[in-house]
């Protein structure tokens, strides 16, 4: 396949079904709290919408259609990993989290997936494993060396 003259820049937005919009929200402790995002509502087609968004994109929650907890390992979503600037900042959404009563897994290093990549790890109140890791050296380089990298 050809390679094409349009740049994906970035995600836009992200859309989660959650079995309960109302418990889903109250993780607002998370979104505004903890990772600083900005809040709305809205409808679509009669359904309430609640988006989570910050300068880059948005999080939204929308009542699904049906019931069952979220499973990782089936088809779909298996986590959605938000990047930071910093380790320190990683430390900071960890403690934060758990400042929230957010079981949050301490931040630390897993060198088995890069030799500096630090994270934490918790899970919506659906199940979705969400994840916060640091801008780590190797993504900088290929956001900044794009045109000389080979790939």
């Amino acid at each position: 396949m050809g390679r094409t003259m349009t740049d994906v820049t970035g995600i836009d937005h992200v859309y989660v079904a959650v079995s309960d919009l109302d418990r889903s929200e109250a993780f607002d402790r998370v979104m505004l709290q903890a990772l600083g995002f900005r809040k709305n509502t809205f409808a679509i087609g009669g359904d309430p919408h609640v988006q989570y968004f910050n300068r880059h994109f948005g999080y939204v929650l929308r009542p699904a259609r049906g019931n069952g907890k979220h499973n990782p390992y089936a088809p779909g979503l298996h986590h959605l990993c938000l990047r930071v600037e910093s380790v320190a900042d990683v430390v900071a959404v960890a403690k934060a989290l758990r400042g929230a009563g957010i079981e949050a897994s301490e931040a630390r290093l897993y060198a088995e997936y890069a030799p500096d990549y630090w994270a934490t790890f918790f899970n919506d109140p659906d199940g979705v494993r969400l994840e916060v890791t640091n801008y780590r050296q190797e993504r900088r380089d290929r956001h900044d060396q794009w045109h000389q990298l080979r790939g």
